[in-house]
């Protein structure tokens, strides 16, 4: 599938369908931040798991390896990284909810997606 990113959002391809584990770094409430380990099954659930304002950053480590790679990063309002897995399984929805004031955010590529309702793919083609 091709990925649409009129954004330019860096595109990385480290899950690659590969099993494995994922952690959050996620801010507090206090303001620190701290490491949330077997925070969801897929990087998308666990992007789905955290608000906004709490998520930093999302990594994986595949099955047979010993290396933490990271899948999706943001610095402020700007999502500045993220894995292709993550592009093509990104609903509308996810980001409408609560990532409408960032860059993920994108009526253009809405419109060239097809995209219609909440339920439809961010960055792949809609049927």
């Amino acid at each position: 599938m091709k990925i649409i990113n009129t954004n330019k959002i860096s595109e990385v391809d480290f899950i690659q369908g590969k099993k494995g584990e994922y952690r959050a770094i996620v801010k507090c409430r206090a303001g620190f931040m701290t490491v949330c380990e077997n925070a969801g099954s897929s990087a998308i659930d666990t992007f789905r798991n955290f608000k906004k304002d709490a998520l930093q950053s999302i990594q994986f480590k595949a099955k047979d390896s010993d290396n933490w790679l990271t899948v999706f990063a943001r610095k402020a309002k700007k999502v500045v990284l993220m894995d292709k897995q993550m592009f093509m399984d990104m609903e509308v929805g996810d980001i409408n909810q609560d990532w409408f004031d960032t860059n993920l955010y994108s009526q253009t590529n809405y419109t060239i997606c097809k995209a219609e309702t909440w339920m439809d793919k961010a960055f792949v083609m809609n049927k």
